[in-house]
């Protein structure tokens, strides 16, 4: 009996030494981090209630930036130790900087996030009237499934530049005295044939139209008085005439707020959590490491939901341009200075969904609430379009967080013939810097309304400031 007991011990002690731990970070985490935790997401929910697409996400971070010292940057200018930068790309990208202790060819610690989600943009040309309703056409953005866009309260934002140069801003459904606008679907009564298609065709692009009014203008007869009344009205709130929209960038994004979900209050729904919930807690953490060993730069970018295309996204030189001027305010070389450095590529990743197991592979994917995720590697199917950080540089990443305390696991995106897809990382590791992808689990993703877990939005948070502080 004895003898029994000593082995089952010696198994217990053996498993706990050779296993991998995987626990619910709500286990192994302290009263005053769970405390901490709590306050973080409240504020990250101000921030995603606050901030719908890049352009309003770029003036919050502008905004908070200004408010704790740091100034725009300038090629050239003179840099010490502890000196806050940034630049505002186009106001739709931004990025940010810490001046270090050690020399800059020492590298520098960078953080990428994008700040863009999908959505649908509004096409050149949107407003028709059909049958006496008003509606706009619209092309989506982003990797989405059509028939969750229809049959929900919708919101309108972004910029129009009028024929007289003068910008107009639009944010209008967000405001609980504000209307909201919709897409139609068919009442399943109806919708016989419609059934009959695949899911991806269910709703079409070009069923994608937003209903934006219903009232003529006047009482006399004619055609388009629905469309008339609704230029009056755009005409009188904004200053704008149709021909206006071609110089427009406006997006329709869901009216939802962010909420808690669950009884117990643990996890967050909310749009955009992709990449936002990986862009706030690198921001923060930016702002929070004053003093960091080595320079850190935190870029948070547009256009990664597109193929990180155009002049705000990273195929663009803007990121390697500004990396280039700051190694030149030190009479550094850019490029050595990029060779010497790291960057953590802070991108969401697929979490286990019990109710879709067959996608994942249960022992190389993320969990709710087990930390934020390390990506080795993504890409599609044979690691397609991926830059597979190296076992060196994925060692170090996991003694730096282990040595911090950080709750983490790793995960890839979908079993290996499913499908997959890609971040930011590649463009990044293509400038000769170390890289690898790190972010929150999210269920839905790309979804009206995606979901995460509060612990992994913390986690992801302490992963970021151990990192900028090594």
């Amino acid at each position: 009996m004895e003898n029994t007991e000593q082995e089952k011990n010696k198994v217990t002690e053996l498993k706990e030494a050779l296993f991998a731990e995987k626990r619910h970070a709500a286990q192994r985490m302290s009263d005053n981090d769970a405390k901490a935790c709590e306050l973080f997401c409240g504020g990250y929910m101000d921030f995603m209630n606050c901030c719908k697409t890049e352009r309003e996400a770029v003036r919050f971070f502008t905004d908070e930036l200004d408010a704790k010292g740091y100034v725009p940057f300038r090629p050239g200018m003179k840099l010490n130790a502890g000196d806050k930068v940034y630049l505002n790309n186009r106001g739709k990208a931004v990025i940010l900087a810490t001046i270090g202790k050690a020399p800059v060819t020492d590298g520098v610690r960078l953080c990428a996030a994008h700040i863009d989600s999908p959505r649908l943009d509004l096409k050149q040309n949107p407003l028709y009237e059909s049958e006496e309703i008003g509606y706009f056409k619209t092309h989506y953005y982003g990797g989405i499934k059509k028939y969750q866009w229809t049959a929900i309260p919708l919101s309108l934002h972004g910029v129009i530049i009028r024929k007289d140069g003068k910008k107009v801003e639009v944010r209008l459904g967000e405001e609980k005295d504000e209307p909201v606008f919709y897409i139609t679907d068919l009442l399943p009564h109806l919708a016989t044939e419609q059934m009959k298609r695949t899911l991806a065709q269910g709703i079409k692009g070009e069923e994608l139209n937003i209903v934006i009014g219903s009232m003529p203008f006047g009482t006399d007869k004619g055609s388009e008085l629905v469309k008339l009344n609704l230029l009056r009205l755009l005409n009188e709130k904004y200053g704008i005439v149709e021909s206006d929209f071609l110089s427009a960038e406006l997006e329709a994004v869901p009216a939802f707020p962010a909420k808690e979900v669950g009884f117990d209050r643990s996890m967050i729904g909310a749009y955009g959590h992709d990449d936002r919930v990986c862009s706030y807690p690198a921001f923060r953490a930016a702002l929070d490491v004053t003093a960091p060993l080595h320079t850190t730069v935190t870029i948070l970018t547009d256009k990664e939901e597109t193929g990180s295309d155009g002049n705000t996204g990273l195929c663009s030189s803007y990121l390697k341009y500004f990396l280039m001027d700051l190694a030149e305010c030190f009479g550094e070389n850019g490029r050595h200075m990029m060779s010497a450095s790291q960057c953590l590529s802070a991108d969401v990743n697929a979490a286990f969904d019990p109710t879709f197991p067959d996608v994942l592979e249960k022992n190389n994917c993320a969990y709710l609430n087990h930390g934020v995720c390390v990506t080795k590697f993504t890409g599609a199917r044979g690691k397609s379009g991926t830059s597979d950080a190296s076992a060196e540089f994925v060692g170090t990443v996991r003694r730096l967080l282990d040595g911090a305390g950080v709750i983490w696991q790793t995960g890839e995106l979908g079993k290996v013939d499913m499908g997959g897809g890609g971040t930011v990382a590649a463009y990044i590791a293509n400038l000769d810097i170390d890289t690898i992808d790190i972010g929150v689990p999210v269920l839905s993703m790309h979804a009206p309304y995606e979901l995460v877990a509060k612990t992994d939005v913390w986690s992801a948070y302490c992963a970021f400031r151990a990192f900028m502080e090594s």
